[in-house]
């Protein structure tokens, strides 16, 4: 019987190999399912011009409120109708990556449960006033249930951080529109660019310094330098990165953001920093535009309108650091150096991570494609859409890491990198902001 089941389940494992949907990456996944998404909105607002799309309610200020806006019968369908498809999308993806069904399932109805009690936390009104936004809290229920014991298989099986944020990624290319990269001007791509260049360069050099090994190296510089979490995955994928290293710097890239988004408005009140020159610098340091808006708010409307443009101009930058990191790390050599190898288009093809082809491509479409009557109706449900993944993702982050690797990977030097890397980021950009939003484009 042993020999019988060996010469049957050959066939079967063929059969999957000459499937070429098996054969698709999780990049390639999150760019279809993410696509999908934006093209099926488009359709039904192009077929519906005068159709207005529903969106979770999820602001609150009191129990009443929290019961009444909420907790209603059609606002609860509208959530588990987003629900079902996201399963259904992510089943068919994950399905083709190897994912055990039975198991995904109910991790998936977990996390997804989960990610919305966050959105929903998040959504009361005197926390969204300081500032505490979804992110912060969907990592903290992941990370008391990755670190509270060992996660059972079955959640495990469906924490799939990477393609989470991936898909959300591709998703958020619809707002990254030309129209925002040319109201943020001259100062604000100067800024964006000297800032990326400068604490990406530094970082890694610190990091090398605390002898952090490059391919930790990389994924923390892009993550300080760029935008946290997504620039991260970005340049993990670039790559091909450890997956533990990459969820160890996407927990410190929320865990230091939490007191960041408390302290740099603080500051900039204390100091009566001008409200332009204070967005341009939380636009800067903050990790998504989001959190940016959040600590903003607290400043002031010009030091958030400043904020995220300079976060718009900064999150364009993600598909020209996926390109350059790929191109430089298959030419560069084990010990650091460049100039070892010299490999062709196809490898430089490889590393790169295919999922910014998708967020580079909405980011087109919805710029110079679509009617800006269209991109209008579409946007409220498609960051709708967008934040409910990455609400997944930030629940997956907290179950895959854990608190003990932070200070015991490497013993602790990427932590103490990281954290250098954010200080130096902090006061590099307040010096540019001031430069350019103080005093040059005053």
């Amino acid at each position: 019987m042993p020999e019988l089941a060996s010469v049957t389940a050959v066939p079967q494992d063929a059969a999957q190999k000459k499937s070429a949907l098996f054969s698709l990456t999780e990049d390639w996944w999150a760019t279809i399912v993410g696509g999908f998404i934006l093209l099926t909105v488009l359709a039904i607002a192009i077929a519906n011009p005068d159709m207005k799309f529903a969106t979770p309610a999820l602001k609150w200020d009191s129990g009443a409120s929290l019961v009444q806006n909420v907790f209603t019968g059609a606002n609860l369908l509208l959530i588990g109708g987003i629900g079902i498809a996201y399963l259904l999308l992510s089943s068919v993806a994950t399905y083709y990556q190897g994912a055990d069904f039975k198991k995904y399932l109910p991790g998936f109805v977990v996390i997804f449960l989960l990610g919305i009690c966050s959105l929903v936390i998040a959504g009361n009104a005197t926390l969204n006033y300081y500032g505490l936004e979804y992110v912060i809290f969907a990592l903290i229920i992941g990370l008391l249930l990755g670190n509270i014991g060992e996660p059972p298989a079955w959640l495990r099986e469906a924490a799939r951080s990477e393609f989470f944020i991936k898909t959300g990624l591709v998703i958020l290319g619809s707002s990254i529109l030309f129209e925002n990269i040319v109201e943020a001007g001259l100062p604000g791509l100067i800024q964006a660019v000297v800032v990326v260049a400068a604490v990406w360069v530094f970082s890694l050099w610190l990091s090398r310094k605390l002898k952090v090994d490059d391919e930790f190296g990389v994924i923390l510089a892009s993550a300080v330098s760029i935008c946290g979490v997504s620039a991260a995955i970005v340049a993990s994928g670039a790559i091909q990165g450890d997956k533990r290293k990459l969820s160890y710097v996407t927990t410190l890239v929320l865990l230091v953001a939490i007191p960041m988004m408390v302290l740099q408005p603080w500051i900039i009140r204390i100091f009566d920093i001008p409200a332009v020159v204070g967005g341009a610098w939380l636009g800067g340091t903050l990790d998504t535009t989001a959190s940016v808006t959040a600590a903003a708010q607290m400043v002031g409307p010009e030091a958030v309108n400043t904020g995220v443009i300079i976060k718009f101009s900064q999150n364009v930058l993600i598909g020209v650091a996926a390109f350059f990191i790929a191109i430089w790390w298959s030419y560069r050599s084990k010990d650091g150096k460049s100039g070892a190898q010299h490999p062709g288009l196809k490898i430089v093809w490889e590393r790169f991570p295919k999922f910014v082809l998708g967020f580079i491509a909405a980011s087109l479409l919805f710029s110079f494609v679509i009617s800006p009557a269209v991109v209008q109706q579409t946007s409220g449900v498609l960051n709708s859409l967008r934040t409910v993944w990455f609400a997944l993702a930030f629940v997956s982050i907290g179950i895959e890491a854990r608190f003990s690797d932070i200070m015991t990977m490497e013993g602790g030097r990427p932590a103490l990198a990281f954290i250098g890397a954010q200080v130096f980021n902090i006061l590099w950009t307040l010096l540019w902001a001031f430069i350019l939003f103080g005093y040059l484009f005053k």
